[in-house]
């Protein structure tokens, strides 16, 4: 009884005019309190982190034991290779198989696991007529051709690599579950924001979107968390954040309307409060001209966009990536002030690269002209602020600046400690590093 479930947490299922679906709370809830936490429908962990993280719990550590047959996966102990063995086989074989031509895409590999687990739970997924897992919204016929065409992709992918494990859906089906696994997919992420996997958590897909949430999710291990980041009264929808919140108003309604298919109508997008700080233009005895500003606002875009499109490109060297970066930043900084959020991201992905490149003092010049604007442009307890002060703690520590270091780190583990609970691994290990230093 769905019903008893959340109200045995403090917390109603109801319907929220124009969005469909949504949760409220029905008790007062305090930043930093806990008001749901659920395992995911189904997991997948990425292709990039085998070897570092197990496969079945996301833990990550050193000595992980490798899958004998494959030796692609990798567990924790027997335990978590026995409960990750119903999914890992759909891939086991196919791997040692295909070789080098193994290449489903993460989206791919966790729709494989979604009809596997909807199999072992002896529901007949041929049989529907639509593909739901619990309450989630599909958008196939909102789809543009790029995205029509990855779908595609996909199903193709599910026939040439699992066809031997899975009878397949009908393919109008098969549309509509990847529909609702790209819309109401997690990333799951790690202290600093690393990408370590995809999920399908049902329960957490119910909360509606706001640029001024009201709650943050957070992962422990492959479960989701979502704690408070405002004090909450009875009646208050519980409202999440689906995109990075440091950009302005249209681009984070186009954010919004290209992946999730709604404009946000939230306080924040109707007043626009914070959009004048986040286009800041650089003080110049000659004032600049609306048009310079609107140019190089474009000029910014595009750039953004092509730096991500080259990011994808094999081979490319991280030394002409960084190029991009710098060349990109001297040209709006005749135009933008330090803190304009279209210099913030390219000085983001300069620190990457700087990063990549183990150039630990390129990285900190960036992160210390990044993490002032942060603060003031991102929500409370914002876990892009906590990811830069962990960078650049473990960059000072690194550089034997122990002092600037230990600064940072407790700086991190101040917004960590409401996002993550305080008893979360990861504040267990950042105390630890803290005292060792």
């Amino acid at each position: 009884d769905w019903s008893e479930f959340y109200g045995s947490l403090g917390l109603e299922r109801f319907d929220c005019p124009g969005k469909g679906r949504g949760l409220r709370v029905t008790r007062p809830f305090r930043v930093g309190e806990l008001l749901l936490s659920c395992p995911p429908f189904s997991h997948v962990l990425s292709v990039k982190e085998r070897g570092c993280y197990c496969e079945n719990c996301f833990t990550r550590k050193e000595g992980l034991a490798k899958c004998g047959k494959c030796k692609k996966a990798f567990y924790c102990n027997v335990k978590c290779q026995k409960a990750d063995w119903a999914m890992h086989k759909l891939e086991c074989s196919a791997m040692t198989a295909f070789g080098e031509n193994w290449c489903p895409s993460e989206m791919t590999r966790l729709v494989a696991r979604i009809l596997a687990k909807k199999k072992t739970q002896k529901e007949s997924c041929a049989s529907e007529k639509i593909l739901l897992i619990g309450d989630i919204q599909s958008h196939v016929e909102d789809e543009d051709n790029e995205q029509k065409q990855n779908r595609e992709a996909d199903i193709a992918a599910l026939h040439r690599f699992y066809s031997k494990h899975l009878d397949l859906p009908e393919h109008k089906d098969l549309q509509t579950l990847l529909s609702q696994v790209a819309c109401n997919g997690f990333t799951i992420e790690d202290d600093e924001l690393s990408h370590m996997g995809t999920a399908v958590y049902p329960d957490v897909a119910l909360i509606n979107h706001s640029c001024l949430p009201s709650v943050i999710v957070t992962y422990n291990g492959t479960s989701a968390e979502v704690r408070a980041v405002q004090d909450m009264k009875p009646g208050d929808e519980v409202l999440i954040s689906y995109i990075d919140l440091l950009y302005p108003t249209d681009d984070r309604n186009h954010r919004l309307r290209e992946s999730y298919f709604f404009t946000c109508n939230c306080q924040e997008c109707k007043s626009k409060s914070k959009d004048k700080a986040k286009l800041k233009v650089r003080k110049r005895s000659d004032p600049i001209e609306p048009d310079d500003i609107s140019n190089m606002t474009r000029y910014a875009r595009k750039t953004i966009r092509e730096f991500r499109a080259c990011k994808h490109i094999k081979n490319i060297l991280p030394s002409s990536l960084l190029e991009m970066c710098e060349q990109s930043l001297e040209q709006m900084g005749s135009v933008f002030a330090d803190s304009n959020v279209f210099m913030l991201h390219m000085m983001y992905q300069a620190m990457g690269v700087c990063l990549y490149l183990q150039d630990a003092e390129g990285a900190v010049s960036y992160g210390e002209r990044i993490i002032k604007p942060y603060s003031q442009l991102y929500p409370p307890y914002s876990l892009n602020v906590s990811s830069m002060y962990l960078k650049l703690g473990r960059l000072y520590m690194s550089l034997e600046k122990h002092s600037a270091g230990v600064r940072a780190l407790k700086k991190a583990m101040a917004i960590m400690e409401v996002a993550h609970g305080k008893d979360h691994l990861y504040l267990k290990e950042l105390r630890k590093e803290i005292t060792q230093k």
